[in-house]
């Protein structure tokens, strides 16, 4: 059973409109190979950091739903390490009783 996962991508703040659709594309890519399927995808802008990350001041932020199996969001945290515009990501598990009491 596919578990559904709320995922918080940041990019590099110097990527452009077409970079960072290729970027979020290629995160529903590596979904796609793993099975998963990307339910929807919200840009939250540029944000600057509380303090410097890498040198970096801010970062694009963008959050997606999905789902997945249980067993490979790992997977997916490794192929998101090769993949040069994520520069974080984070991973939350959905509770969807508790979306069904919010709605």
């Amino acid at each position: 059973m596919k578990t559904q996962y709320e995922g918080l991508f940041i990019c590099p703040e110097t990527l452009e409109e077409a970079q960072l659709d290729q970027s979020i594309e290629a995160v529903k890519t590596e979904l796609e190979k793993l099975d998963g399927t990307l339910e929807s995808s919200t840009r939250l802008g540029k944000r600057s950091f509380a303090r410097p990350l890498r040198k970096k001041k801010a970062g694009i932020y963008v959050v997606i739903m999905f789902r997945l199996e249980g067993g490979q969001i790992d997977a997916l945290k490794r192929r998101l390490k090769l993949a040069t515009n994520v520069f974080r990501t984070q991973f939350m598990q959905k509770n969807e009783a508790g979306a069904a009491q919010e709605a």
